[in-house]
């Protein structure tokens, strides 16, 4: 019997127990598009309208729109899935895009057809409202939470009770930005110390019982100008988690700066504050909040559990199944052990988040037919993760995922780089990072670095410009895009830096140099090249750039300095006659150049 032969019956969908949705907010988005075509609903109230309905702006044009797709937690349903995928092909393009903050986007909607994209989410209980704009945007949580075998309990439920909690909140509706919770597992998992409130399960001893309750970080962020958030306190009590979000969200509503833009994130005003201060602040905000809230305030926090039911298979004949090749090789960089016996997480690699509407619908009748949860997690890496994949099935998942084009090797390694949208959408984009993601990961996957051990725990992360999208300040190797030019001749460029990571030894990347985008694959092989000729026996790349960065470093290369001397020659610029294709950006067939359009990330 071959896998082919395989017959699988299709349980009935799990299906979310939470609607997030509402049906009159498409009909009330399509009548306001309809007043602002007519004039009659300036420009100014109808973006600020359309971005917190999840409605973003696309580059260069006001006729179409990104439609931001809410995932809190990261869990999404196969009917959802199924949904998505059919609004894609009516709707989009025929393919959407998984972000780095569990969101599902839908790129180049015509914008009289954003509100039937809402009617369409909202029968499958899904919502874009508050995925864009000064509001509290989508609430994320660590797709290993509550498979871990590192964490001390699940944070999936709180992190679903807080987005329920402060989603359609009038507190919430017209902060001085956007404002960013992350719920995690454990130190490894989450970027909690690079968001407003980062949160990490813990459990305390106390009087013989225990106590469930966070670690709270505050005031991180990435951006132009990144910050690394502090600890609150030793342990927050659960009971305090409400009361905490809702005090910082007060003195950053009260307190943040509404009128400079630039520096109107939290982060700028814990740094200008300082920390001690804005913790004083918080913990006495926090003391009137838990005196003065009504008692019916409070985070319904679901704690029933989840149905596990391993999917039923029914063979035609007896006989052994065939594994395909690179079997082996998958299963080695996509999987992970779970905390529960005989189930993997299954990490599905993407190529810079892009996914087709084909692969979405076959994607739903996968996770009916492998996760015994019956549901599937989005990732903080463009990704998505099915669950509770049963040890004995993961050959047959295999040949599923291969014969959809899901099935890529990598996705737990650097050969699945993170690239924002770029110059594909975005206002903002001074280069196509997003298909220089693409490029690194198929170049990566052919030179089989997938498979170099030294190599799996480093990470490369791209934006398209300084503005953090693509999160380079916390990668192994970290770019983002501006221009350059020699005499006339303007060549996309990328500003380079190293050493920045996301765990428990939080760092944002250094500057080291500025790398022509057609010149940043070579860059990258010559620093892991060099990492090679260097390297202590037990060294990976990501532990031998952070001894450098932080000046611990004896080999013949001990500072950035020394790695910058080793890559100028590299990039030295060519002339126009001498290569041509230099001054092209991946996926440009036209000279470069720098023209931007109006951001809305503050709007």
């Amino acid at each position: 019997m071959t896998i082919s032969d395989l017959k699988q019956t299709a349980p009935d969908s799990v299906k979310s127990k939470i609607n997030w949705a509402r049906m009159e907010e498409a009909d009330n988005f399509a009548k306001t598009v309809k007043l602002f075509r007519q004039g009659k609903y300036d420009e100014a109230s109808f973006r600020r309208f359309r971005l917190q309905h999840g409605a973003y702006g696309t580059r260069m044009t006001g006729d179409y729109a990104m439609v931001r797709i809410k995932l809190p937690a990261g869990e999404i349903y196969p009917d959802q899935i199924e949904k998505i995928s059919q609004l894609s092909e009516q709707y989009s393009i025929g393919s959407a895009h998984f972000s780095t903050r569990e969101n599902i986007q839908l790129h180049w909607v015509i914008l009289e057809d954003v509100s039937e994209i809402f009617r369409g989410l909202a029968e499958v209980g899904l919502t874009s409202r508050e995925a864009c704009g000064n509001s509290v945007r989508n609430v994320m949580c660590s797709p290993l939470s509550g498979v871990c075998p590192d964490e001390e309990f699940d944070s999936t439920p709180y992190a679903l009770a807080t987005a329920r909690f402060f989603l359609r909140n009038p507190m919430a509706q017209n902060l001085p930005r956007k404002f960013k919770f992350n719920f995690t597992c454990c130190e490894k998992h989450g970027m909690v110390r690079m968001v407003d409130v980062g949160l990490i399960p813990q459990i305390r001893e106390m009087d013989g019982s225990t106590q469930r309750g966070f670690k709270i970080f505050l005031g991180g962020g990435l951006g132009n100008k990144s910050f690394v958030g502090h600890q609150l306190e030793e342990f927050t009590p659960e009971e305090d988690l409400l009361y905490t979000s809702i005090a910082v969200m007060r003195i950053f509503d009260r307190l943040g700066d509404r009128k400079n833009l630039a520096r109107n994130r939290m982060r700028y005003l814990v740094n200008d504050m300082g920390w001690e201060k804005f913790q004083n602040l918080v913990l006495k905000e926090r003391a009137i909040v838990r005196a003065t809230q009504s008692v019916i305030t409070r985070l319904n926090v679901d704690h029933s559990p989840n149905e596990i039911k391993r999917p039923v298979r029914i063979s035609d004949e007896s006989g052994s199944d065939i594994i395909p090749d690179g079997y082996a090789r998958w299963l080695k960089t996509n999987t992970v052990k779970q905390t529960q016996l005989d189930y993997r997480s299954v990490f599905l690699t993407l190529e810079a988040g892009d996914i087709t509407a084909s692969q979405l619908h076959a994607l739903a009748d996968i996770i009916r037919n492998f996760s015994s949860e019956g549901k599937g997690r989005s990732g903080f890496e463009q990704n998505i993760v099915l669950r509770y994949v049963h040890e004995d099935d993961l050959p047959r998942l295999y040949s599923k995922l291969l014969e959809v084009g899901l099935a890529k090797s990598g996705a737990l390694t650097m050969t699945a780089p993170i690239g924002c949208s770029g110059t594909t959408s975005c206002n903002l984009a001074l280069t196509n990072s997003h298909r220089l993601a693409k490029e690194i990961q198929r170049k990566f996957l052919e030179l089989k670095l997938d498979e170099d051990v030294d190599l799996t725990d480093s990470s490369i992360k791209i934006s398209g410009c300084p503005n953090s999208c693509g999160q380079h300040g916390i990668a192994t190797i970290g770019f983002f895009g501006g221009g350059a030019r020699v005499g006339k001749d303007m060549y996309a460029n990328y500003q380079m830096l190293l050493g920045g990571r996301s765990d428990g030894d939080t760092m944002l990347g250094q500057i080291c140099l500025r790398v022509p985008a057609k010149r940043v694959i070579p860059v990258i092989l010559k620093i892991i090249e060099t990492f090679k000729q260097n390297k202590k026996s037990n060294d990976t790349l990501k532990s031998w750039i952070h001894r450098i960065v932080n000046g611990n470093e004896d080999s013949t290369i001990k500072s950035i300095v020394d790695i910058k001397k080793i890559l100028e020659p590299i990039i030295v610029p060519p002339t126009i006659d001498d290569d041509p294709d230099f001054y092209l950006d991946y996926g440009s067939d036209t000279s470069y150049h720098t023209k931007t359009g109006k951001g809305e990330c503050a709007a």
